[in-house]
């Protein structure tokens, strides 16, 4: 179920736990984003659908969800995971146009939305909001071009990859190490392009090694630098 928290309340806390939102002054926010909703929603659990009108942007307050789609043979595709602080829903809300994509909870999460038009009037409005978006997208892009380039690596330079593309996407550091969530290795399968076989003995070997120690409920990686050594 969901509801329309205070805006001074609510905005201030999009303040602190939105990257995006960061800096910006409580004024601006409240005068240009007056209509949030917030949400709760299991896992498992479609926020958004493929070819759905973009009429909101969505951005995770907490919890994990994945962007999907279907190649020709009707085979799941995830084509990213994103988690606390992080927006969907942005492309189609931008371009006036349907959504390209699922998203589906991977985990509990909170998700607020904000009106397309308000979003799109603080982009017009907040230079830096533009800059900050274009930044998003950048690093997205060049993770996939990463993960393209490595499609044809050895299995375990792909896992680590795949690995190292979630501790980016707003993995949580603990000062002992990053901690991403010890998602179901079908997930960690269709991300890396592996068979799920493959990705639980790679997980393995990159905990025999020491670079990652997994516990029932997350993955904790020592340092981010030795994947990078390992893909690069």
């Amino acid at each position: 179920m969901g509801n329309s928290p205070q805006n001074s309340e609510f905005t201030e806390r999009l303040r602190q736990e939105v990257p995006f939102f960061e800096g910006f002054g409580l004024e601006i926010l409240q005068e240009t984003i007056v209509h949030v909703s917030i949400r709760s929603h299991p896992a498992n659990q479609v926020i958004l659908l493929e070819h759905d009108w973009g009429g909101s942007v969505y951005f995770v307050m907490d919890g994990w969800v994945k962007i999907r789609t279907h190649n020709v043979d009707g085979r799941e595709v995830t084509l990213n995971i994103v988690g606390r602080g992080e927006i969907v829903g942005e492309m189609a809300a931008i371009e006036e146009a349907p959504r390209s994509t699922d998203v589906i909870t991977l985990t509990p999460a909170e998700v607020c939305s904000v009106p397309a038009l308000e979003f799109y009037n603080f982009l017009k409005t907040e230079s830096m909001a533009g800059i900050r978006l274009a930044q998003i997208i950048a690093r997205r892009l060049r993770q996939l071009n990463r993960r393209l380039r490595l499609r044809e690596a050895e299995s375990l330079t792909r896992v680590a990859d795949t690995l190292l593309f979630l501790a980016e996407g707003r993995g949580r550091d603990t000062g002992k190490g990053v901690i991403i969530p010890n998602l179901p290795h079908r997930e960690l399968s269709s991300i890396s392009g592996l068979a799920r076989e493959t990705v639980t003995r790679c997980l393995t070997k990159l905990e025999k090694r020491g670079l990652i120690h997994r516990e029932s409920d997350f993955i904790s990686v020592a340092n981010l630098k030795d994947l990078e050594d390992l893909i690069s």
